[in-house]
């Protein structure tokens, strides 16, 4: 494994352990050339999963692009960079036990929102507002008091 810092390959594990979902193994790694210690993660490759977009194009499941959109959602609220990747394995988890090959992506954009709704409700709208593309202030009003009435 190359040393994130310095490119090295000269890395050894110094503790591993189950990581917070039980599904992927987290260890420690020291660099023997710059001394600095990263953690790398070891998961199980499961069979490729394939989002259909709205478009009907199909594209191989992305990790990142969730994230992606969390974090811009989240951006500048109080939410821990922590909260934010337990969010997304929490979707992960649930997109992997579906045992569908393929998922439609508004499966994946409505699991997100609900998770989303718990943990912050700016982050919720903010998400809501580009996902259903809102096109006017009275579809985001509406989106608000729906938030609001529960």
């Amino acid at each position: 494994m190359k040393c994130p810092f310095c490119s090295s390959e000269n890395t050894r594990v110094i503790d591993s352990r189950p990581a917070d979902d039980n599904n992927s193994i987290r260890r420690r790694r020291l660099c023997d050339d710059c001394n600095k210690r990263f953690t790398t993660y070891e998961k199980v490759e499961t069979i490729p999963l394939i989002i259909v977009k709205k478009d009907n194009n199909r594209e191989q499941y992305d990790r990142s692009k969730i994230e992606a959109g969390v974090l811009r959602a989240c951006h500048k609220r109080p939410i821990s960079a922590e909260q934010i990747s337990r969010l997304v394995d929490e979707v992960e988890v649930e997109l992997f036990n579906r045992e569908d090959k393929e998922v439609p992506s508004t499966v994946i954009g409505e699991i997100l929102m609900d998770k989303l709704k718990d943990l912050d409700p700016v982050a919720y709208v903010r998400f809501a507002s580009v996902y259903r593309e809102f096109k006017d202030v009275n579809t985001f009003m509406s989106e608000l008091k729906k938030m609001l009435d529960k």
